[in-house]
C-alpha cells in the first residue's frame, strides 16, 4: 500500500522544475532560475512524465508547450508547492520565534518597567518584546499576546496570574489646591473632587474604610491612564489616591504634595498574566523569571529604604 501511495508523490525537485517551465515556456529559462543545468531540468521532467505515465510538456522548435494535461496539472501543482511554501515558512518562523509581545500599563510600563528593561535584554539579548498598552483584561487569543502586566485581582480566566508586587496609595493633589481647600481631617475631602480610576474603582472607599470612615468614596472626574489623573493633579483640579512609588519624582520636586499623609495597601495588586497555551513559551517563561527577580530586588530595597 505504501509503496502503491508513493507512485502518487514525485519529488519535490521533479514538481518545482515542472512548475518554473510551466510558468516561463522554457528549460533553459528554468535552469536558470533554479540554479541547475538545462540537463538537469531535462531529466527532472523526463522523469516526471514518466513516472506519472502522462505526456506534459510538446517539444516544438521554438521551445516547448504545456499539453491540456498538462496545463491542468501546472494549475494545480502551482498552487500546491504555494501552500508547501507558506507552510513550511510558518514552521521555521514559530520554531525560531524570539519575539515576546507583552501588554503593558501605560505608566508601570514607563516609569517602572522600561528602566530596568535594558538589564533583560542585556541577559536575554536573543529576545525581541513588542509592547502593546492594555488597561484592563482581553482575549489573549484573539490579540496574539504572549503576557500582561495587569493591575487588579488573580480573576482572569484561562490564565496564569503570577503575583508581582502590592502598592501602597495616598491621596495627592497640588500645593494650590491643597492651599485653596484646607484638609484639618480626612473627612474634609468628602466635599471636594476625588478622582476615580477605572482599574481601581473603589479605592476611595478602601482608603476612608481604613480610617473608620463609612461611606467614602470618589465621584470627581474619571481617569482610564494613570497620567492623566496625575495631570488633573497637577492642574489643581481635585485630589487623586495613587501608588506612592509611581509618583516619586513629582513629590520630591514638591509639584504634588500628600492632602492627607496615610499610606493604605491597595486593594488590587500588579500580576504578570500568561494564558495557558503560552505557559511554556520560552521567551515568556523567561521574561517571568526576570520580572520575579526585578520585583524580589525592589522589594528589598523599599524596605530597606524604609527602615
Amino acid at each position: 500500500m505504501l509503496t502503491h501511495q508513493r507512485r502518487f508523490l514525485p519529488s519535490t525537485s521533479a514538481l518545482a522544475a515542472f512548475d518554473s517551465v510551466a510558468k516561463l515556456g522554457s528549460f533553459s529559462a528554468a535552469a536558470n532560475e533554479l540554479n541547475l543545468t538545462q540537463g538537469a531540468i531535462s531529466r527532472q521532467i523526463s522523469l516526471l512524465e514518466d513516472q506519472l505515465g502522462v505526456k506534459l510538456f510538446d517539444r516544438t522548435n521554438r521551445g516547448v508547450e504545456l499539453t491540456p494535461i498538462g496545463r491542468d496539472y501546472a494549475k494545480g501543482i502551482g498552487d500546491a508547492l504555494a501552500t508547501i511554501r507558506t507552510l513550511s515558512l510558518e514552521a521555521m518562523a514559530k520554531a525560531e520565534d524570539t519575539h515576546l509581545r507583552l501588554a503593558i500599563l501605560p505608566t508601570f510600563g514607563t516609569r517602572w518597567l522600561m528602566p530596568r528593561i535594558p538589564d533583560f535584554l542585556q541577559k536575554h539579548p536573543s529576545i525581541i518584546i513588542d509592547f502593546a498598552t492594555r488597561i484592563g483584561q482581553f482575549d489573549f487569543e484573539s490579540s496574539g499576546l504572549d503576557a500582561a502586566i495587569h493591575i487588579g485581582e488573580p480573576n482572569w480566566p484561562g490564565t496564569d496570574c503570577q503575583f508581582l508586587m502590592q502598592e501602597m496609595v495616598v491621596p495627592v493633589c497640588s500645593p494650590a489646591f491643597l492651599r485653596d481647600h484646607p484638609v484639618a481631617r480626612p473627612e474634609d475631602m468628602l466635599s471636594m473632587p476625588l478622582f476615580d480610576m477605572a482599574s481601581r474603582p473603589r479605592a476611595w472607599e478602601h482608603w476612608f474604610a481604613s480610617l473608620g470612615i463609612a461611606n467614602g468614596r470618589g465621584g470627581g472626574m474619571r481617569f482610564e491612564q494613570f497620567s492623566n489623573v496625575v495631570q488633573a493633579c497637577l492642574a489643581g483640579l481635585g485630589i487623586a489616591l495613587v501608588p506612592t512609588f509611581l509618583i516619586e519624582p513629582e513629590l520630591a520636586s514638591g509639584q504634588l504634595v500628600r492632602a492627607w499623609n496615610h499610606e493604605v495597601k491597595s486593594a488590587s495588586a500588579y500580576y504578570l498574566v500568561r494564558p495557558l497555551s503560552k505557559m511554556a513559551y520560552p521567551p515568556a517563561t523567561a521574561f517571568s523569571n526576570w520580572l520575579l527577580g526585578q520585583v524580589r530586588e525592589f522589594n528589598a530595597s523599599s524596605e530597606g529604604a524604609a527602615g
